[in-house]
């Protein structure tokens, strides 16, 4: 049974000893995430290269997805170790402290212009909302807070600002430097943490094109402006995720769920890629099975339309990473075969403004409804595999190229699988029975089967295709 829904996991200490990425691929991998708020340069380089060595390997085709660490917005270091916050207790946050100066008194902050960006009224949550404070006044730069939710402090610890509001930019010098790094290892996607508009992902672009990268842009939804922007960076971006984290922090969880379901379809609608991210099984960091809540979350996610599901500490630096990548396989391939998620009326009133949309359209409607056992589109760019992936199908749709990058591109697609394939002629029936044959040869149709083919009069064309082609398979 193939499973559409894509799987993105984290690389990390727990993925770098030997045979455990051979044993992730084999379990379904399909893009490996590069988290660069950890680990030296060299440590991705390494990473990126045994990941397309062993994907070769085993004549798979695995992204690079490098995730920017984005603006570092936290308290710093206390002298004596951790403090106990309480209830009701005055706290300062200290622009002008030390990094390594926290006492119980205060703490210095990372982010300097947090005095600036708060004002008597504003709710501070620190530890991913685990400590509330409330800000009674700020003088200079000193913000002097009333403890609402007390508890344990240590070093390093996140700060949000209750409904958004950090004027932080999206990009940071290292940011900036890392996409150089991104684009010397051939990075299929960025990831840019905490954009506020559509801005902030032109911008990434443009210095990830300066660079020489030729990835797509992903824009991580963890801001309460994120959410308020959502259009105009869904229209900005390639593909957008759902970072629930930081964005429960700052919109509170509760209010997370329901826009997570919106912004799938969103993203959809507009053609985009999505992927849903944070906690999906965050239990087989130790536990060697998920949570019913988790298998939940993941099935939820795959029957709302998310493109991929996404793994962090549990495949980084978890116990299980195997059986955690194994545990999100099975949950994904059964999600999968409710009727809703194999049937789709998405799109059937539009207008279509491009020949090659048009022509993916007819395509899955078709595929919905007749007995077609595979999909095979011949392709340039991509673009129509997407188009056609937007559409809820229980048909594998092939992206047929010879362009090694949209190949990697297409893994994070759902629905869509890689093949490398070159044309080698301009006669049309010689490419459909070739394209055939080398779905037959990875056992994917057999004789008798029907085929939908996809592709342009012109090869090497970007957004040519302009024909379609229901094939028997002989």
């Amino acid at each position: 049974m193939l499973r559409r829904t894509k799987i993105v996991a984290t690389l990390g200490p727990a993925t770098d000893a030997l045979g455990v990425l051979d044993k992730l691929i084999e379990a379904g991998l399909d893009v490996a995430r590069l988290n660069f708020s950890h680990d030296r340069h060299e440590v991705h380089r390494k990473r990126a290269e045994v990941v397309r060595e062993r994907a070769k390997a085993y004549d798979r085709e695995v992204g690079v997805l490098v995730d920017l660490q984005g603006p570092k917005i936290r308290i710093g270091k206390f002298k004596d170790g951790p403090i106990e916050l309480t209830a009701g207790a005055n706290f300062i946050l200290d622009a002008d402290l030390g990094l390594d100066a926290g006492t119980r008194e205060r703490v210095g902050v990372t982010y300097k212009q947090l005095p600036t960006d708060v004002s008597r009224g504003s709710t501070l949550l620190l530890d991913d909302g685990r400590i509330v404070l409330w800000v009674e006044k700020v003088e200079g730069n000193a913000i002097t807070c009333r403890v609402v939710v007390g508890g344990l402090l240590s070093n390093n610890k996140g700060i949000n600002r209750q409904g958004g509001g950090l004027s932080a930019k999206a990009l940071t010098d290292k940011d900036r430097e890392d996409i150089k790094i991104a684009a010397e290892i051939r990075a299929d996607y960025i990831a840019i943490s905490f954009p506020r508009s559509a801005e902030d992902v032109n911008e990434a672009r443009q210095l990830l094109r300066a660079a020489g990268g030729k990835g797509g842009v992903i824009a991580k939804i963890e801001r309460a402006e994120a959410v308020e922007n959502i259009e105009a960076i869904v229209q900005a971006a390639d593909a957008i995720m759902i970072a629930r984290g930081d964005l429960a922090v700052e919109i509170g969880d509760a209010a997370v769920p329901p826009i997570q379901k919106r912004l799938i379809r969103q993203a959809r609608e507009a053609n985009r890629v999505v992927i849903t991210a944070t906690q999906m099984m965050e239990s087989m960091i130790e536990n060697a099975i998920p949570t019913r809540a988790e298998v939940s979350d993941v099935a939820n996610a795959v029957i709302d339309g998310t493109d991929a599901v996404m793994l962090s500490a549990e495949t980084a630096a978890g116990k299980h990473p195997i059986a955690a990548v194994s545990a999100m396989d099975r949950v994904c391939k059964v999600a999968e075969q409710e009727l809703e998620v194999k049937r789709s009326r998405h799109r059937l009133e539009d207008v279509f403004s491009r020949v090659d949309e048009a022509i993916a359209m007819a395509t899955m409607f078709t595929a919905n409804h007749l007995p077609v056992r595979a999909i095979a589109a011949l392709t340039e760019s991509g673009s129509t595999p997407l188009w056609m992936s937007r559409i809820s199908s229980g048909v594998p749709i092939y992206a047929l190229t010879s362009h090694v990058e949209t190949r990697r591109k297409v893994t994070l697609y759902r629905g869509v699988y890689p093949v490398a394939f070159e044309i080698t002629t301009s006669d049309h029936a010689t490419v459909n029975r070739e394209a055939m044959d080398e779905l037959r040869r990875r056992g994917t149709v057999r004789d008798g089967d029907l085929v939908i083919i996809t592709k342009g009069d012109l090869t090497g064309v970007m957004g040519g295709t302009n024909a379609m082609k229901i094939a028997v398979v002989k």
